[in-house]
């Protein structure tokens, strides 16, 4: 493993929760470099060819194992497309923790646009944790663009907590997923901008199987002059369930767009979206300030407890 300097370690502190090398599969990926890899007995994790990615491959009946692929980038300038692919055999049941941190200290827009596309066979469980971070004092941007692509056989179930809090300059996040019978996906996004960053989700699932089932809620907070907006469809294609909820914080001249849609294709396809955007409650504030927070204070606790 080659060796990580202190802002390295930090970025990868902040994305994966890693302050050494972590049990089970793992690949730390730094200034498009590999700076550590290793395989298991069950999970197998193969370079692509031409050193943009990965294909990691989970062998069936897999129970208790993790597999680890932060990517951290503290180069001015750099710009990278990867394309990691998963493959988790049936029954298996796993944790996979990515996300990127970047620290800019440059002149230079940084770019990580990584491609994540999962195939869960029959019955497989996937919890997935992606975070992204930014950082450092140079006027250069801090791009992140994850697109993630979910194919759900029958009976397989994927949970996705997708954390964006601080640092982001630029986001675009697409998400589509595929659910077979008795599939089920629940997706947790927070996110947070502020200054005059821009974030932008797109979710679009179909539920094609009967029984299958998605649950998507996004919660958020909107500082300064930033802008979000969160795009979520839903296809309903069998007798199945789902339900999107954005439930977001506007502060400051910030701008939030919620753009729900259904599509039902199936008299038993049972649909449904609820959306809230609003200012912090003034009751709130003074309550706290009455037990001796300031009023920053206490919009930093709100917004905390909010984003938990």
């Amino acid at each position: 493993m080659l060796k990580l300097d202190e802002i390295q370690k930090r970025l990868l502190s902040e994305v994966a929760g890693l302050h050494e090398v972590p049990e089970g599969a793992y690949n730390i990926r730094s200034d498009s470099e590999s700076a550590g890899r290793a395989s298991t007995a069950n999970i197998d994790i193969i370079p692509r060819e031409d050193g943009k990615g990965l294909t990691v491959k989970v062998k069936s009946g897999t129970k208790n194992e993790s597999v680890h692929i932060p990517v951290v980038m503290t180069k001015s300038g750099l710009k990278e497309v990867v394309y990691n692919d998963f493959y988790i055999g049936e029954d298996a049941d796993i944790i996979i923790v990515a996300g990127c941190g970047i620290d800019n200290c440059g002149p230079k827009d940084s770019e990580h646009d990584g491609i994540h596309r999962f195939y869960l066979e029959k019955g497989a469980k996937v919890k997935y944790v992606e975070k992204h971070y930014g950082s450092g004092s140079g006027t250069g941007k801090r791009i992140l663009n994850p697109g993630t692509e979910v194919y759900l056989k029958e009976n397989s179930s994927m949970e996705m907590e997708m954390v964006q809090i601080k640092g982001v300059d630029d986001t675009n996040r697409t998400t589509t997923a595929e659910l077979d019978k008795g599939a089920k996906l629940v997706v947790r996004e927070r996110l947070m901008t502020h200054g005059d960053q821009k974030a932008t989700s797109n979710y679009v699932v179909s539920l094609n199987g009967e029984g299958a089932s998605a649950d998507l809620v996004s919660r958020s907070v909107a500082k300064n002059t930033s802008y979000q907006k969160f795009d979520a469809k839903l296809v309903g294609n069998a007798a199945c369930s789902g339900h999107t909820e954005c439930d977001s914080i506007i502060m400051d001249e910030g701008k939030i767009l919620a753009v729900p849609a259904l599509e039902a294709n199936d008299v038993d396809a049972a649909l449904v979206h609820e959306a809230a955007i609003g200012k912090i409650a003034g009751d709130q504030i003074i309550k706290l300030m009455t037990l001796g927070l300031t009023e920053q204070e206490a919009e930093e606790q709100i917004i905390n407890g909010f984003l938990k």
